[in-house]
């Protein structure tokens, strides 16, 4: 059981995909904020664990809990599934992530094309220093949009240009969220689906259900009462547990929830681990 009061925060971003903050200081900026189990789930990478959990091991009884998340593409929408506690060491999803990731950075050649098409022209390589070592994604796109003065915030690059359906952009190959399911229940984790309430697509639950989705991500900074209240209410009727993260991305970003908002029930760390141990007794 978990015997800590402080915060669970189980949706995390750092400089491994599109965070600001390195895994360190994501981790100390997380321990100040009270946390004490704390999710790293960067996009299609799982780079920035080593140094998080070395981290960790300086501010007991802070806990890590490895994770990722994978983006999907579905008619409409863009849908996202976290893998929470999985075997993130085995050298065969070593290469699904080393293939996930090169697919990200020509998506970014294509996204810059199309800004072009719309007299938006960036410079590829700006994007890509900004990425480093980390995972490509439209957060550094809209990075360089700002920093051309295109837009004013990150935001506004989303709700104008990049969001699904918006006039710049464009879907890259992506796994559909059951084979997203699959793909985390093969590295031995626990699947579970982020922020519903963005995608609005609560008819693919059943279908992830029967896949295997152990998970709904119910609190979340961009929730309401009401969504939070509906998707608690789906996990009951589903038997699924209700989880919940912060989706942190660092300072800048247009969210200004640290890590640990909104508050997370501490319990639901413990029947992820128990979902864990059932799943693969």
């Amino acid at each position: 059981m978990l015997r800590s009061r402080g915060r669970v925060d189980l949706h995390t971003h750092t400089t491994a995909s599109d965070g600001r903050l390195t895994p360190r200081e994501l981790v100390r900026l997380a321990v100040r904020h009270g946390v004490r189990v704390l999710a790293v789930t960067d996009h299609d990478s799982t780079d920035g664990l080593p140094e998080a959990l070395d981290e960790a091991a300086r501010h007991s009884p802070l806990e890590i809990v490895p994770g990722l998340e994978i983006n999907c593409d579905v008619p409409g929408a863009e849908v996202h599934v976290l893998g929470y506690l999985i075997d993130w060491d085995a050298p065969w999803f070593h290469e699904f992530l080393r293939e996930q990731r090169a697919e990200r950075r020509l998506r970014i050649a294509r996204i810059a094309a199309r800004l072009a098409e719309l007299g938006m022209p960036i410079d590829v390589d700006a994007v890509f220093a900004l990425v480093g070592e980390g995972s490509a994604g439209r957060p550094h796109v809209a990075r360089v949009m700002v920093e051309c003065g295109y837009v004013r915030s990150v935001r506004e690059a989303f709700d104008r240009y990049l969001r699904a359906g918006g006039s710049a952009h464009v879907p890259r190959r992506r796994l559909t969220p059951v084979e997203a399911v699959d793909v985390i229940r093969r590295a031995r984790g626990v699947p579970v689906l982020a922020h519903p309430g963005l995608a609005g697509r609560d008819d693919l639950v059943p279908e992830l259900a029967a896949a295997g989705l152990q998970g709904i991500e119910c609190y979340y900074p961009e929730h309401s009462t009401a969504q939070t209240a509906h998707y608690r209410a789906l996990c009951r009727e589903r038997g699924l547990i209700a989880t919940g993260g912060s989706d942190f991305h660092g300072p800048l970003t247009g969210r200004t929830n640290p890590p640990g908002s909104p508050a997370v029930p501490p319990e639901v760390w413990d029947a992820l681990r128990e979902r864990a141990a059932l799943c693969w007794s």
